[in-house]
C-alpha cells in the first residue's frame, strides 16, 4: 500500500459545513469562540482569585449539576492538568488500600497503571478485554474504588454504568467520562466520582479536570487528605475540594478553556439537557453505523452493537481501502482528524460525534468518503 496523496477533489456539494471531525480536541461551536471574543476584554488576563473569573467558575460548576442532574448532596469539584492528572490525584486521594479496574483500550488502561506503580496501594484487580469489546466489574472483598470509563475513546466502546454488585460496604464506584460527559445519558446515583476534561463533548480546550462527586466521595477525599499520606499540593483532592467550593481552582486555569465549556453546557442545558446532547450524538451514530453496515468496504469496528459508542465511531476499511490515503485526502479538502487512534494500528477511521457536530456534516461525511473511495477505486 502507498500512503502518497492522490489528487482527489470532492466536489463542493458533498462538503461538510464543518470539517471538524477529531476526537479530542472537539470541534468548537463558533458561536462560543463569538461570545468569548464579546467578553474577552473584561474576562481574558483578569485574575482567577476576583470575582469575575469566580462567577464564571460558579457557572461552571452549576451547569455540571445540571447538565447531569446530580442528586442531592453531590458536590462538582475542578482542577488542573485535565484527565491524566487526575488519575495521579485519584491514586493519592482516593484510593483507599485496593482498587478494581476495567480495561479495554489505551485510556481505560492508564489509571490502572497509575495504581500498580504507587507503592503505598495494594496490587489492584484489572479486568481487561480486547479492543472493541469491554469486560464487566464484578463485587470483590477487599476492593475500596471500582474504576470504569464510560466510553473509551481509543476503540469506540462505551459501556453503562452501574455499580456492581456484592461489593464492601463504602466501596466507591470512580467513572473516566471524559470522552462520555454531555454526549452519553446515564444515572449519575450511579457513580461517586465522574470526572471528565472539556476538550471532547464540552467543546472546549484540554487542561483541566472536572468531577462530580457522592457525599461518599466527599468523606473518603477528606479522610485520606487529613492522614499521614504525603500528596503533592497540586494532587490533593482535598485541597482541589476547598478550592471549588470557593469557584476557584488552586493554581492559575484556563480562563478560556472554562468559558468555552460553560458555553456548550449552558447551550446544552438551555435546549433540554443531557436528553438533547446525547440525542444529537445518538442521531449522528445512527447515520454513521446504518452507512457502514450498508458499505461494501466499510464495517463498524465494534461488532456487538449494545457497545458501539454514539460519541466516537471507529469504521474499519476493507483491505482493498488504505484509511490512511483516505483520511490525507479528505485533510486535503479541508475534513480533518478522521483517523484511527495510532496504537490501535487498524485500518480504521475514527469520528467524532459529539454534540456540538451536527448531524448533517456526519451525512455529508459519509457521502464523502464514498466519493474519495470510488475515486480510488477508478484510479
Amino acid at each position: 500500500m502507498t500512503s502518497e496523496i492522490p489528487a482527489i477533489t470532492i466536489p463542493a456539494d458533498l462538503l461538510p459545513a464543518d470539517g471538524r471531525f477529531g476526537c479530542g480536541p472537539s470541534k468548537v461551536r463558533p458561536e462560543a469562540v463569538e461570545a468569548l471574543a464579546e467578553v474577552s476584554g473584561e474576562y481574558l488576563g483578569t485574575s482567577h482569585r476576583q470575582g469575575t473569573v469566580k462567577f464564571m467558575v460558579s457557572r461552571l460548576r452549576n451547569a455540571v449539576a445540571e447538565l447531569l442532574n446530580l442528586p442531592d448532596g453531590y458536590e462538582v469539584m475542578l482542577g488542573n492538568g485535565g484527565t491524566t492528572a487526575f488519575w495521579d490525584a485519584l491514586t493519592f486521594g482516593l484510593v483507599d488500600q485496593r482498587s478494581q479496574h476495567l480495561s479495554f483500550g489505551e485510556f481505560s488502561s492508564k489509571f490502572a497503571t497509575c495504581v500498580a506503580e504507587a507503592p503505598f496501594l495494594a496490587e489492584p484487580t484489572v479486568l481487561t478485554a480486547p479492543p472493541g469489546e469491554a469486560p464487566q466489574a464484578t463485587g470483590e472483598t477487599g476492593i475500596d474504588v471500582y474504576a470504569l470509563t464510560h466510553n473509551e475513546t481509543s476503540t469506540g466502546v462505551a459501556i453503562p454504568i452501574a455499580r456492581p454488585t456484592g461489593t464492601d460496604a463504602g466501596a466507591l464506584v470512580a467513572v473516566d467520562a471524559t470522552s462520555a460527559a454531555g454526549g452519553l445519558m446515564f444515572d449519575s446515583g450511579q457513580t461517586d466520582v465522574y470526572y471528565f476534561a472539556p476538550q471532547k463533548c464540552l467543546a472546549s480546550d484540554g487542561g483541566l479536570w472536572i468531577a462530580a462527586v457522592s457525599p461518599a466521595a466527599i468523606e473518603r477525599i477528606e479522610r485520606i487528605a487529613a492522614s499521614d499520606r504525603w500528596i503533592p499540593a497540586s494532587l490533593d483532592l482535598g485541597i482541589a475540594l476547598d478550592n471549588s467550593r470557593k469557584d476557584q481552582t488552586y493554581n492559575t486555569p484556563a480562563l478560556a478553556t472554562i468559558f468555552l465549556a460553560v458555553h456548550q453546557m449552558e447551550w446544552i442545558n438551555t435546549y433540554g439537557g443531557l436528553g438533547f446532547s446525547s440525542g444529537r450524538s445518538a442521531t449522528s451514530a445512527g447515520i454513521m453505523y446504518s452507512w457502514a453496515e450498508a458499505s461494501d468496504y466499510a464495517t463498524p469496528f465494534v461488532s456487538d452493537p449494545e457497545l458501539r459508542s454514539n460519541v466516537v465511531a471507529t469504521i474499519d476499511l476493507d483491505d482493498s481501502v488504505e484509511a490512511t490515503v483516505v483520511s490525507k485526502v479528505l485533510r486535503a479538502n479541508g475534513i480533518v482528524d478522521t483517523e484511527s487512534y495510532r496504537k490501535l494500528g487498524r485500518n480504521q477511521l475514527r469520528i467524532a460525534l459529539f454534540p456540538a457536530i451536527d448531524s448533517d456534516d456526519v451525512a455529508q461525511l459519509t457521502r464523502c468518503i464514498d466519493h474519495v473511495v470510488a475515486e480510488l477505486r477508478s484510479a
